[in-house]
């Protein structure tokens, strides 16, 4: 009984340490929820805001599926590429326990290494974060690995995560960017573990 209560009292301060940030149409969906008190649930989605449909109301870009599947659904329909603007999406590939991948919408280009993000279901699951930092790791500043913030530790998380480039607003029928190979091989990360759990 005693272990029970210390769990529920862990979960509730952790809950109560969760930011909420809501935008635009997921307003709605947050506040006209059940889940509120959780941070919101996707449409059709029992308690839990999950990455991609935030990032398809966020940038505009109306794919489905799971977020491994937005890089090659987008060829013919969206130009893509492998420089981040705001607005795009980035598309990152399924990765250690992340086997579903993730999307996250650029908020903004600091430099030529460093962007912000909003996206939901990273550091918490079923959160929105927004204007949260990911940094270019990739050897060639070629953005094919990045590093994101990652809020329980309240810095950037170690994992080299792999990205397959970035879904553009505009439509478009190019040629797919050439792909890239992968120049480092992954690190054993635990806090990558946790965030990969977490999803």
């Amino acid at each position: 009984m005693k272990r029970l209560g210390l769990a529920l009292t862990f979960a509730a301060a952790t809950m109560a340490c969760q930011p909420v940030h809501a935008r635009s149409a997921i307003d709605t969906i947050v506040t006209n929820s059940p889940e509120s008190a959780s941070g919101g649930a996707a449409p059709g989605a029992p308690g839990k805001l999950e990455c991609v449909p935030y990032a398809r109301t966020v940038s505009g870009i109306a794919l489905y599926g799971d977020a491994y599947t937005w890089w090659s659904q987008a060829q013919g329909h969206y130009k893509r590429g492998h420089v981040p603007r705001v607005g795009a999406v980035m598309a990152i590939e399924p990765h250690g326990n992340s086997p579903l991948g993730h999307v996250a919408t650029i908020s903004q280009v600091v430099d030529s290494r460093t962007v912000l993000l909003d996206h939901a279901n990273w550091s918490y699951p079923g959160k929105i974060e927004t204007g949260v930092t990911a940094l270019d790791v990739s050897p060639n500043n070629d953005w094919s690995e990045v590093r994101i913030w990652y809020g329980p530790s309240q810095t950037l998380g170690t994992t080299h995560w792999p990205v397959a480039g970035f879904i553009y607003r505009e439509a478009g029928k190019e040629k797919a960017p050439a792909p890239r190979t992968a120049g480092t091989t992954p690190r054993n990360d635990p806090i990558g573990a946790i965030i990969a759990d977490a999803l």
